[in-house]
């Protein structure tokens, strides 16, 4: 909580202060509105207000945000993925969503098993298989690809490299569909037999773009996706380090430690 409470602040400064203690009397009034109980804040909350609870004894989620861009993209996305794998919406208000709770919701980070990134693949095939809407608003990974562009405290070798890779990449000629955008160990958990993905973000990318994030074994894991998917295995690759270039940029930007993310782009490097 106290993370959570200072990340508010820190962005939101007095108005955060005002919407955190506000925070008891809007969680009564929609739990009153949406018949909901036994509602506690889950652990490790960041940016948004997440709580567990019932409806009419179904297990759910309740989020809230202080701002309603976020869950208003994120419920766009969900919508979209309705049928293909992703948690299901209940209800929906401008800074509030109710969403049906994953059962028992073990990450596939916590999941026991020596081939989590097959399972990764699985949900990513199905949930792949939605279709981007005719009118929508959801970014282009060719847009967020730009930030490369931008001279950032890194090794320039690397970054030469990020953006060549890149401009090559992105001659590719194949259809582009609806990425997840954030899909990792933690936004995939376990709904009875069945896997479904939470958290959403919504970027228009190519299939290939989702796989980076369940890469740990750069050799092993590349070459399984590729062979999984049928992608070039020297694209894998080289996608996965452009992108990992990218998330390094991004938590420069925001003041995150990139020790791990450095030590993983040694390794790409030298396969790409």
């Amino acid at each position: 909580m106290d993370r959570f409470r200072n990340n508010i602040i820190s962005i939101y400064k007095e108005q955060g202060e005002i919407w955190l203690e506000k925070l008891p009397e809007i969680i009564s009034k929609l739990a009153q509105e949406w018949n909901l109980s036994n509602l506690k804040p889950i652990d490790n909350l960041s940016f948004n207000y997440v709580l567990s609870g019932y409806q009419n004894n179904k297990p759910i989620i309740l989020k809230l945000s202080f701002t309603a861009k976020d869950l208003t993209n994120e419920a766009k996305a969900l919508k979209v993925f309705s049928g293909f794998g992703a948690a299901t919406i209940l209800a929906q208000k401008d800074k509030a969503l109710l969403l049906e709770r994953a059962v028992p919701g073990i990450s596939l980070k916590e999941y026991s098993s020596d081939n989590k990134i097959a399972i990764a693949c699985s949900v990513m095939n199905k949930l792949h298989r939605a279709a981007i809407p005719e009118i929508h608003h959801f970014p282009n990974i060719k847009d967020q690809l730009k930030a490369l562009d931008k001279e950032w405290d890194l090794p320039k070798t690397y970054l030469q490299k990020a953006r060549k890779l890149r401009d090559e990449l992105l001659q590719n000629t194949e259809p582009q569909i609806l990425l997840h955008g954030d899909l990792h160990h933690e936004n995939m958990l376990q709904n009875s037999k069945h896997w479904v993905v939470i958290d959403p973000k919504g970027v228009i990318g190519y299939p290939i773009n989702e796989v980076c994030a369940f890469i740990i074994d750069i050799k092993k894991d590349t070459e399984f996706a590729a062979n999984y998917f049928g992608f070039k295995l020297q694209e894998v690759r080289s996608w996965y380090f452009v992108q990992l270039m990218l998330a390094i940029c991004w938590n420069l930007e925001d003041g995150i430690e990139n020790e791990l993310f450095l030590k993983l782009a040694d390794k790409a490097y030298s396969l790409v």
